[in-house]
């Protein structure tokens, strides 16, 4: 990720910028004006370009020669791929985190699969809590370096997960997903929580090209 200036309220303008675009409260493809970004965040324009800047380095903001910027289009083929590399990545991290995990990174997974579980989909909370249990499952792993890979990866699907959400429920007990993804892991199956894992990334993947082809 592109560094970016100390000043408070460049990060503060920035960690706006790229939460709005993860959720889908800035819909992929809209262009983002500098001067109306400022007046809706409060800061002028030099931040707000920093940010900008910073956030097309990471690839959630496309710069536009001569035009100024856009939020990054969403395919199917660049959701495809994103999904394909999670899979190939995290059944590594995955792999090493059952093979490492003691008995306090299974307490801490324990809670993060309760907290998650009884939370209702449209709680507020839900997606921290799902973020949670994700980061909770591969924790073990003691590559910091994969670890970290991972998360990046897991955030840049958040802006997709976002567009799904109106296809994948009520209809998706995506609860049983991460009990049984939860339960497997902890019971260290290591070929079966893999394939769990897979299944539920290409299950969300499903569930998006349903909602590309409802836009």
């Amino acid at each position: 990720m592109q560094e970016i200036s100390d000043d408070g309220l460049t990060l503060q303008v920035h960690r706006r910028l790229r939460a709005d675009l993860l959720n889908g409260r800035i819909a992929p493809g809209s262009k983002l004006k500098v001067q109306a970004i400022g007046a809706a965040y409060g800061a002028g324009a030099s931040p707000v370009r920093e940010a900008l800047s910073s956030l097309a380095a990471e690839g959630l903001v496309q710069r536009i020669e001569g035009r100024g910027f856009r939020a990054a289009p969403a395919t199917v083929g660049e959701f495809d791929e994103l999904v394909r590399a999670r899979c190939w990545l995290e059944e590594v991290v995955l792999r090493e985190s059952l093979s490492a995990g003691d008995a306090a990174w299974e307490e801490a997974l324990v809670v993060a699969q309760w907290r998650l579980r009884r939370l209702d989909r449209g709680d507020a909370a839900w997606e921290a809590a799902h973020a949670a249990f994700h980061r909770a499952l591969l924790a073990a792993c003691p590559s910091s370096t994969l670890r970290d890979m991972a998360e990046t990866l897991r955030e840049r699907a958040e802006r997709y997960r976002a567009l799904a959400r109106p296809a994948a429920y009520p209809g998706r007990d995506v609860g049983a997903e991460h009990h049984a993804i939860a339960e497997t892991a902890l019971a260290r199956h290591v070929p079966r929580a893999i394939m769990l894992l897979k299944e539920h990334y290409e299950r969300t993947a499903d569930f998006l090209r349903t909602a590309l082809a409802a836009r």
